[in-house]
């Protein structure tokens, strides 16, 4: 006969929402309890709250850090400034240089469609869609 081992306590690996996150570094810093007291009660890691403190404060972890929209500061270069490529002869646009979270540099058409541009900020950054 096999013996079994029923472990009590809440289930491992939860998935914690953004919303979720910024609730408890929130908490954690009005508190004034310690992590490790706040992570205790809370049944959290003591690491994942320093990481999400330290994500929270370098914009890391945001509201809209779920991949939606969100606003930027932009920056508008004079056009003599800028290398505009063409390709097969066709008459160059405006470009649209977008510096992502993680550094990389995105370079658009004005004529590129809103979606498209999304879908390819997303694929630079790591996010699904």
């Amino acid at each position: 006969m096999a013996t079994v081992t029923v472990l009590s306590g809440p289930e491992r690996r939860r998935r914690w929402t953004t919303a979720e996150k910024l609730r408890l570094v929130a908490e954690s810093s009005a508190s004034g309890l310690s992590v490790v007291d706040f992570a205790r009660r809370h049944d959290v890691h003591p690491n994942l709250v320093h990481a999400w403190r330290r994500q929270a404060k370098t914009g890391e972890l945001s509201v809209a850090a779920d991949c939606d929209a969100r606003f930027r500061p932009v920056a508008v270069a004079a056009e003599d400034s800028v290398a505009l490529p063409t390709r097969n002869g066709e008459e160059a646009g405006s470009v649209v240089e977008v510096v992502l979270r993680n550094g990389r540099l995105l370079r658009l058409s004005d004529r590129m469609a809103p979606g498209r541009a999304a879908l390819l900020a997303d694929a630079l950054e790591g996010c699904a869609r």
